[in-house]
């Protein structure tokens, strides 16, 4: 199978080919264009060195040239170029003590995360394939190339980016794949809370994040630990359908694809658990659990170390979001909260009422 090469990237791997060395489309690019998507960036491999690469090119940046990377100025355009390479020893489960340039495509691909991210195409677009990639695409799985454990311990980042694929591809995780996510998830701790917040909050924004939050709650509560007394909590209340954990899930899945909103609704219940007591006839209630929620949140989102901007937004979002709101009194929260706020929390509470008991309409907002 071929894919299209856009004429600038032709031109860039016309170039080193020319000139007597190999170059490929790889990663990324290749795996969506064969899904029929738009790739946002289009790199490129290479047996040429990052000196011969600057030779051959008169407009270059040495953005990464450490690790065998140098930008390719085309006209406005920027094309990342990497020397083909094989990665040293991890010894701290982010990245490689050294690389090693190497002049083998085959050693190049070997240590890349996924077989779907692990294929390449030259010059006439024919696709190269050494490890599947073509068949996990058609299969809809995700695999790591070669052993699993292996890659994961190499960057337990990998991990996390391996449900983002999942849930922004709607793929499952080859069984090998899912088993050592699971069984390497405490790895995590070992990644800075900036790279983490990097891949969840795309993860957060696939179509198919409800399917991952319920296939994975181990590892969600690996990177907020405050999600785990909600596993499994039994509501016991007739206005929901599913535990705690699950109605949050759904309640995720529910709101629009926002980074913040969706985080918002993956931390509005956690202070449920603390606050459950049932009535003399055995229902269920969680008085004041938005309030301790939010308490909880003043700790959640600055160890996640995001922007003080994001944790204004949030914060009263989960303090509100359980709020009687009639709509006699919707100008009156308007003022309180500001036009942006007061939006927010409406379809947060929206997004929360689709996650309960639909049958059950008494308390649904009517707005």
């Amino acid at each position: 199978m071929k894919i299209q090469i856009p004429e600038k990237v032709n031109r860039i791997i016309g170039t080193l080919t020319f000139a007597g060395y190999e170059a490929y489309a790889v990663g990324g690019c290749v795996r969506d264009a064969l899904l029929g998507r738009e790739p946002s960036d289009w790199d490129i491999t290479t047996s040429a060195s990052p000196q011969e690469v600057k030779r051959l090119f008169p407009r270059t940046v040495d953005t990464g040239i450490r690790h065998g990377t140098v930008t390719v100025m085309m006209g406005k355009e920027s094309f990342e170029v990497t020397t083909y390479r094989v990665d040293g020893v991890y010894e701290d489960g982010r990245h490689p003590s050294e690389v090693h340039f190497t002049k083998s495509l085959l050693e190049d691909l070997k240590r890349r995360d996924f077989t779907i991210n692990a294929m390449a195409a030259g010059l006439d677009g024919q696709v190269l394939d050494l490890f599947g990639g073509r068949e996990d695409l058609k299969n809809r799985v995700i695999r790591c190339v070669g052993d699993p454990s292996a890659r994961f311990s190499e960057d337990a980042l990998r991990i996390l980016r391996s449900l983002r694929f999942s849930a922004e591809l709607g793929f499952s995780l080859g069984s090998n794949t899912a088993a050592a996510a699971l069984s390497l998830r405490e790895k995590l701790g070992l990644i800075s809370a900036e790279r983490i917040w990097a891949e969840l909050k795309k993860l957060l924004c696939g179509p198919s994040v409800l399917q991952v939050l319920l296939d994975f709650p181990e590892i969600f509560v690996q990177l907020i630990p405050e999600l785990g007394p909600a596993v499994g909590f039994d509501q016991g209340t007739p206005y929901h359908l599913y535990d705690v954990y699950e109605h949050t899930a759904r309640a995720v899945a529910a709101i629009r694809p926002d980074p913040e909103l969706r985080l918002t609704m993956l931390l509005h219940d956690i202070g449920k658990p603390s606050r459950f007591f049932t009535d003399p006839k055995g229902r269920g209630h969680f008085k004041g659990h938005p309030a301790a929620g939010a308490q909880l949140c003043k700790e959640v989102l600055p160890r996640m170390k995001l922007p003080r901007a994001s944790i204004r937004r949030i914060l009263p979002l989960v303090r509100y979001h359980d709020a009687d709101i009639p709509p006699k009194q919707l100008p009156l929260w308007l003022s309180k909260l500001g036009k942006g706020a007061f939006f927010d929390l409406l379809d947060v509470k929206r997004a929360d009422e689709q996650a309960k008991n639909l049958a059950v309409s008494d308390r649904r907002p009517q707005y």
